[in-house]
Order: structure tokens, then C-alpha cells, then sequence
């Protein structure tokens, strides 16, 4: 009896069907062109700025020391989650298997968590710099930012193992088609034949305490710095400021609406259209964006960036 009990309880699924965009062949293959420049583009972008940030001493500074990991993290982070989506494009439906679809989800669950993190931090080194200068040198010392680095890396692996245990010890009886194109929270809770309470509740407070957290460390770093900006003499000094804050909060503002309207809800998602176009946003769009509105657009990286290359 208890063997039997054991077997129903395996999962039956062994793998999953991930449908992509399930378009005219034609406009997937403008799909897939699109799709791997950008991916591309990303890597370059981001590889450019990690090998400014380690072969230049005067960008080793706490700032570029976190756009380093964000930089990293988002080369892992389009890498975990773009595969699946050009080989979808380029074949059509893909077949993922149940061991491949679980690592999927432990990576991309593990990295978007390190990324709220990462931006908390970013948005609390800009609060000191601007809000409390005179502390920045101790607030802000190496042994701080690699303390908050870990945390955020760590943090990011800890609530990834346990979601992924959660949703990988559900019981999946068929149909395996995940109206997605990578191994999502949830699209695998919709399919699950079992009851899913327990784990969406897992999965909400985790969004809650991740996703809300982090988004209130930043609304409260850039609220005060906005009101730190407003009480300088200097209007250069405002514009500056305001148009980097603003910068930073427009990308902040992108990811974590999608993110939140996705993750933070406490009952599985019905309009999967919708989330596939929110998804890209957070995973193709704003790895791309990001580096050029952290670094691209700041002096000291462009004049790095010149003297790399050799430009006058």
C-alpha cells in the first residue's frame, strides 16, 4: 500500500513543452534575428563594462564595484532564460525535460532575487553618497560592499533552492504544454495536478519580502536623495542628479512593475499571452537597457571607455 502511495505520488510528467511565440514561420525567423542580436548586444555590453570596471583603477569605486556584479548577473541572467526562447523560435514548441525545466527555474529564480538585491544596494551607495558624504568612506568600505555583494548572490541561491524544491515536489499529471518560453513559476503551478496552496503561499511571501523589500529600499534611497537635490544652491548641480535618478528609476520602475505584477499575487496567472509580453520585458529588455543607463551614459566610464579605444 505504502509503494503504491509512493508511485502516485511520482511525477508522471518527464518533460515539458515550452510554446514560445507560436507564430508564422516567417515572422518567428524575424523573431529569432531580432531576439539573438539583442541577446548579443547584452553580452557585449555587459562584458565591455566588467572589463572597464577590473582594468581601471579609478573606476574601483563602491558604484562600479555593484555595476560590475549587475553586469555579471545580467550576462547569466539573459543566458539562463534566451536559449530556450531562439530555440523555440528557430524549431518551433521545444521539448525541455523535467530535470533541464527545474535547473531553468532554480537559475532565473535565483538571479531576478539577486538583482532586486543588487539594485537595493546600488540605490542605498547613491543615498550615502549624495545624502551623507562626509560617511560615505566608512559606510561604503570594501569589506561593506563585498558583505552586501555575498548577501545579495547568497540570499538570491537560499530562496531559489527553496521555490524550486516546492514547485519540483508538485506532481504534474499531463498536459505538459507551458504557454512560455522558459521554465516560469507560474505556468508549471498551472500545470500541476496537485494541491498548489502551500506553494503559492510560499511563492507570494517570497515575492512580498524579495520583490517589496528591495522596491521599498530604493522608493526611500531615492526619495531621500531627491529631497537632498532639491536643498542644493546649484541648478547644474539639480539637473545632474535628477536626470541620473531618474535614469535609474525609469529601469527600476520597468522591472519591478512587471516582476511584480507577475510574482506577487497569490493565485496562479490565467492571461499567459500577457505574461509572455511582460517577461520580456524583465528578461531581454532590461538587461540591455541597464547597462547603457548605469554606465554608458556616465563621464567617467565614457572616458574610460575613449582611452580604451583609443579615441580623442
Amino acid at each position: 500500500m505504502e509503494t503504491s502511495l509512493e508511485l502516485t505520488n511520482m511525477t508522471r510528467v518527464q518533460q515539458f513543452v515550452l510554446l514560445g511565440f507560436p507564430t508564422r514561420l516567417g515572422i518567428r525567423d524575424a523573431l529569432f534575428v531580432v531576439f539573438l542580436t539583442l541577446y548579443l548586444l547584452t553580452l557585449l555590453e555587459n562584458t565591455l563594462i566588467i572589463y572597464l570596471i577590473c582594468s581601471h583603477s579609478e573606476l574601483h569605486k563602491p558604484m562600479y564595484f555593484f555595476l560590475g556584479n549587475l553586469s555579471c548577473l545580467e550576462m547569466c541572467y539573459v543566458s539562463a532564460t534566451m536559449p530556450t526562447l531562439l530555440v523555440g523560435l528557430w524549431t518551433g514548441p521545444y521539448h525541455i525535460s523535467f530535470v533541464t525545466c527545474m535547473t531553468q527555474l532554480f537559475f532565473f529564480v535565483s538571479l531576478i532575487c539577486t538583482e532586486c538585491t543588487l539594485l537595493a544596494s546600488m540605490a542605498y551607495d547613491r543615498y550615502v553618497a549624495i545624502c551623507r558624504p562626509l560617511h560615505y568612506p566608512l559606510l561604503m568600505r570594501p569589506q561593506v560592499c563585498l558583505a552586501l555583494a555575498l548577501s545579495s548572490w547568497l540570499g538570491g541561491l537560499v530562496v531559489s533552492a527553496i521555490k524550486t524544491k516546492c514547485i519540483a515536489s508538485l506532481s504534474y499529471c499531463g498536459p505538459n504544454v507551458l504557454n512560455q518560453f522558459f521554465c516560469d513559476v507560474s505556468p508549471l503551478l498551472n500545470l500541476s495536478c496537485t494541491h498548489v496552496a502551500l506553494t503559492e503561499l510560499v511563492d507570494f511571501i517570497s515575492a512580498i519580502v524579495i520583490f517589496c523589500g528591495t522596491l521599498l529600499v530604493s522608493l526611500a534611497s531615492y526619495s531621500a536623495i531627491g529631497m537632498a537635490v532639491l536643498r542644493m544652491p546649484s541648478a547644474a548641480a539639480r539637473r545632474k542628479a535628477f536626470s541620473t535618478c531618474a535614469s535609474h528609476l525609469v529601469v527600476v520602475g520597468i522591472f519591478y512593475s512587471a516582476a511584480l505584477f507577475i510574482y506577487c499575487r497569490p493565485s496562479r496567472i490565467k492571461s499567459m499571452d500577457l505574461n509572455k509580453v511582460l517577461s520580456v520585458i524583465y528578461t531581454v529588455v532590461t538587461p540591455l537597457c541597464n547597462p547603457i543607463i548605469y554606465c554608458l551614459r556616465n563621464k567617467e566610464v565614457h572616458t574610460v571607455l575613449k582611452k580604451t579605444l583609443h579615441w580623442p
